[in-house]
């Protein structure tokens, strides 16, 4: 029997069309259904795991807030985007994966019965894991125009009230590509400070925009910055999707706590992967390598776009991933992924459970598939549906 844990939180949908297609074992289906890339990871972080395989000390579970060489880097890298300084050795932690991190966090900053503010529709994993966390989620609609996704900052910050613990925001935000700005981090930093609420920021696909500006980062603000705990990964930005390592950076009170769940929960990260992300995000090239891996998935999304055009599909702007509405088609997500495998040889995920209007969307991953692949999409679609 379910134990009531349980009872809300369902699958994200991902295993299901991603055991599909891996059982259809078909070199011609296009595979959008999961966020992977091809791109390979910097290569400094290659040859740091080849390294790390004859370390004595990387087949270890200490230190286990990870290594001091990781806190440092990933310390660093959050103190370039917010301009602060923050020290590794009270206010970093390093965590298995970004999402360890958020659940982490929201372990240790939400009592059960509170709330947690997040955009919908959102990410599936964020939603259940605030769930898992004993908290109740509290959605706030992103609004879809020909342009993209739009988020009201205002509508935003009056979501946030005394039961709220904390609000759970992503930028670029997973599937939408929904990019946030100082305009939403100025109507938060009010309703913040009046309700006493943590932001807690994952930072996964920050640099990864394709308007060409720089990441907004809420804690480069001084009326967020004692308030925002930023959950980093290195699965996204750097393509160190195995090496299955992360990082929180904020106040050191509340990373105490933090870490805290962390020794109860998964206790320690990858040994033979720590030193490597630390030098990708360390290397000298480390912000022009991201940069080129954006140039590649922006090319691809335009692609997307190319091919779909006259389909109902929102542009992301940034991310990995865009949206179709199924509505205008005549057809439910779950439907127009059927028809997809089976007639145009297209693995992608419906979006039931990703936030109340996730029942709306059908999610395109545009990572993990050359423009060459993506060509002949608009021609797999009209087999699929006309």
């Amino acid at each position: 029997m379910t134990v009531s844990r349980l009872r809300d939180i369902p699958g994200i949908g991902v295993d299901v069309v991603g055991d599909a297609a891996d059982a259809a074992d078909d070199p011609e289906l296009l595979r959008l259904e999961n966020l992977d890339t091809d791109l390979r990871p910097p290569a400094v972080a290659i040859e740091a795991t080849r390294a790390a395989l004859d370390d004595d000390a990387a087949n270890s579970y200490l230190p286990f807030q990870g290594r001091r060489s990781l806190r440092t880097a990933a310390a660093a890298h959050v103190g370039r985007m917010t301009g602060r300084s923050y020290d590794p050795g009270t206010e970093c932690v390093s965590v298995a994966g970004g999402l360890n991190g958020v659940l982490n966090t929201l372990l240790a900053t939400v009592e059960p019965g509170q709330e947690v503010v997040l955009c919908d529709p959102v990410y599936a994993g964020l939603v259940n894991r605030v769930r898992l966390a004993g908290g109740v989620p509290r959605f706030v609609p992103a609004r879809a125009t020909a342009e993209g996704w739009t988020l009201d900052p205002e509508e935003l910050a009056a979501a946030v009230t005394a039961r709220t613990a904390a609000v759970l925001m992503m930028s670029p935000l997973m599937p939408t590509g929904l990019v946030l700005d100082d305009r939403h981090w100025a109507a938060l930093a009010a309703a913040c400070e009046r309700h006493d609420a943590w932001l807690v920021y994952d930072a996964a696909m920050e640099r990864i925009r394709f308007d060409g500006r720089p990441p907004s980062h809420p804690a480069a603000r001084d009326d967020l910055a004692g308030r925002t705990i930023t959950v980093g990964s290195a699965s996204k930005e750097l393509r160190l999707i195995g090496w299955r390592v992360g990082w929180v950076v904020g106040p050191a009170a509340v990373l105490a706590d933090i870490r805290l769940v962390g020794l109860t929960n998964v206790v320690c990260q990858v040994g033979i992967a720590q030193e490597a992300v630390a030098a990708a995000l360390d290397a000298p090239d480390a912000e022009a390598d991201v940069a080129a891996a954006t140039a590649v998935w922006a090319r691809r999304r335009d692609a997307v776009l190319r091919e779909l055009a006259g389909y109902p599909v929102v542009p992301p702007h940034g991310g990995w991933s865009a949206l179709v509405d199924t509505r205008p088609l005549g057809l439910t997500p779950a439907e127009l992924s059927r028809l997809l495998f089976e007639r145009g040889k297209v693995a992608a995920t419906p979006m039931d459970g990703w936030g109340p209007s996730g029942a709306r969307y059908l999610r395109l991953v545009f990572a993990n598939e050359p423009v060459e692949r993506l060509a002949g999409l608009g021609e797999r679609f009209r087999r699929a549906i006309g």
